[in-house]
């Protein structure tokens, strides 16, 4: 797939797969859903079943609004004699451009690194002879600016990523599913730096820059990510399901055993198997990532944490990756099944449900 219609976000088509004339409903990425669907078609007819439906799972949930995602936060008001009073401190110029018509309109990035700067600049001149300095007035006010802002910084910090369109975007449901060729390098580099930006938020030893946080977040900006994961796991689970209740109707006999192994060893077959070996990989890699972000924040938002759980979990059974992982587990044990009992002299008979 070309790079500028993947930034387009993908619209849903139609494909041809096989003998199948499939009428695809819904986003979806055409080449997902080709491979899986000639996947389905190949192993089922080697094994003389109908060919399962093909209709397309639910999209993901939609991401919290905005006023259940960030936290409110009482702004700081500090008259300009008083700020002028701490000029010691350097932040008169950091607030004056703060406070400007660019200043109020800033990105959320940039909003994020302005709380960042502000801390290290106030905590520097607290531990330093500057501090020392001041009238005893202005040494209090950089005490309380001081002590208002290390509440703050960890939600200011959430309310900068969780406002800003570059990760915001990464939920979106208007998405398909992972495309096979899908690469995430760039973005899991993103995500990488995000959390250590968080994890080192207290650190001045530690500073993040503007083209190196601009740089990451544009990498995120590439396409909906974390929703082209979500929405292949979902579809490729929906895939394993409808394709392992045929498999369970399936009678074995020699023919049928030679036809498996040529259907395993297939282009279509193996293309859908790499397609869904490697979304096992990049979904497990991406959403590890996106969850050490999050738990790198000492708070977080209840609508947060119960998205978190319905779809980003590695753990909630009803979540997408367990139970993609676990379609998958079954998926691989029943042909195994399979190819032993069909590869059993005199061997015959449906197999059960749980293709035990």
């Amino acid at each position: 797939m070309g790079t500028e219609r993947r930034r387009a976000w993908r619209r849903p088509g139609s494909v041809l797969v096989g003998l199948l004339i499939m009428a695809l409903s819904g986003c979806g990425d055409p080449a997902a859903e080709q491979r899986l669907a000639a996947w389905q078609a190949g192993l089922a007819q080697a094994l003389e079943v109908p060919p399962p439906a093909t209709l397309s799972p639910p999209n993901i949930g939609a991401f919290p609004e905005r006023d259940a995602r960030l936290f409110p936060i009482a702004e700081t008001r500090e008259g300009l004699l008083d700020v002028y009073a701490l000029r010691r401190c350097d932040i008169v110029k950091l607030v004056a451009r703060r406070n400007s018509q660019l200043g109020k309109v800033a990105p959320a990035s940039q909003r994020w690194l302005y709380e960042l700067t502000l801390w290290r600049r106030l905590q520097a001149c607290w531990n330093s002879p500057a501090a020392q300095a001041l009238a005893a007035e202005d040494r209090q006010r950089l005490g309380r600016l001081l002590e208002r802002k290390t509440r703050q910084l960890p939600r200011a910090g959430w309310n900068a990523l969780f406002d800003a369109e570059e990760w915001v975007g990464t939920f979106s449901r208007a998405s398909s599913p992972l495309p096979p060729d899908a690469d995430l390098r760039d973005a899991l580099a993103a995500l990488a730096y995000l959390r250590r930006m968080v994890v080192h938020q207290f650190d001045p030893r530690w500073t993040p820059t503007s083209a190196h946080l601009e740089g990451h977040l544009k990498a995120l900006r590439q396409a909906p990510y974390t929703a082209e994961v979500l929405r292949g796991l979902l579809l490729a689970t929906r895939r394993l399901e409808d394709l392992d209740r045929q498999l369970a109707r399936a009678a074995c006999s020699p023919d049928n055993a030679a036809a498996l192994n040529a259907a395993l060893t297939s282009p279509a077959v193996r293309r859908g198997q790499a397609y869904l070996d490697r979304l096992a990989e990049q979904g497990r890699h991406w959403l590890t990532a996106v969850n050490a972000l999050l738990n790198a924040y000492p708070v977080t938002r209840p609508a947060i944490a119960r998205y978190r759980r319905r779809w980003l979990s590695l753990d909630t059974l009803a979540a997408p990756w367990p139970r993609f992982r676990d379609a998958l587990e079954r998926h691989a044990a029943r042909i195994a099944t399979l190819r032993r009992d069909c590869a059993t002299p005199g061997a015959s008979g449906t197999l059960t449900a749980d293709g035990a």
